[in-house]
């Protein structure tokens, strides 16, 4: 199980740059959770239990409008973290975290991360050379949201995919509704979208199974850079 511990902060980027009795140190506090799907690891203004690596499974974090209406702001795939920000600034948690798939996350707890990060600076150089990654990782969400159209915004998103696969055969990783919320679409709007890209030779869609047929195309799409 320590093995594993080693493997999940080594593989995410924001603990990439970790190294010897550094990463001992984050490894020492590290505790394993499983969340089975459906289940709700915090809610908003919970207080934060720490910092979150997904090792398996998939996890939404959402925010919910006076009305009910609900928002997916992040969906967290293996490897990539969550409540961060949170446990680093000492604040509560600013949205909702969910299952949904059976997922097994490993846990940071705040207090001991924050004294480790008070009591060694070199720990804290590299951690924030992982969160710049993660700022440019969000720039890159805004910039989906406010400077590219649904199908330059779901054509980049079957480019991620297929990229972190290795494959051009990809699963959609959640309900299309989940998908849809996340790219700031709604589900209709989804649906037509992947429809059109089916029509026009880019993709081979089938439910949630999704076949690149022409990754030239999908990247110009993408880059918003295409006519049909």
């Amino acid at each position: 199980m320590q093995n594993g511990i080693n493997d999940v902060l080594s593989h995410c980027p924001l603990f990439g740059g970790v190294k010897g009795p550094h990463l001992a140190t984050l490894e020492g506090m590290a505790k394993w959770e499983k969340v089975q799907a459906g289940q709700s690891v915090f809610r908003q203004g919970d207080p934060c239990p720490g910092v979150y690596i997904v090792a398996e499974g998939l996890v939404r974090i959402y925010k919910l409008s006076p009305s009910g209406k609900e928002h997916v702001l992040h969906l967290v795939s293996p490897g990539q973290t969550f409540a961060e920000v949170a446990a680093i600034g000492g604040f509560n948690c600013p949205a909702n975290a969910q299952a949904i798939a059976d997922s097994r996350c490993l846990l940071l707890p705040t207090e001991p991360f924050m004294r480790a990060l008070k009591t060694n600076h070199q720990l804290c150089l590299e951690i924030m050379a992982g969160m710049c990654l993660w700022v440019r990782s969000l720039v890159g969400l805004l910039e989906d949201i406010t400077l590219r159209d649904a199908l330059a915004r779901t054509a980049r998103l079957i480019n991620t995919l297929t990229a972190e696969n290795g494959a051009a055969e990809v699963q959609l990783p959640s309900l299309k509704k989940h998908i849809a919320s996340h790219l700031n679409l709604t589900s209709e709007t989804l649906s037509r979208t992947l429809r059109r890209l089916d029509e026009a030779g880019v993709i081979q869609s089938d439910g949630q199974n999704l076949r690149v047929r022409d990754p030239a195309s999908l990247k110009s799409i993408a880059d918003g850079l295409w006519q049909d």
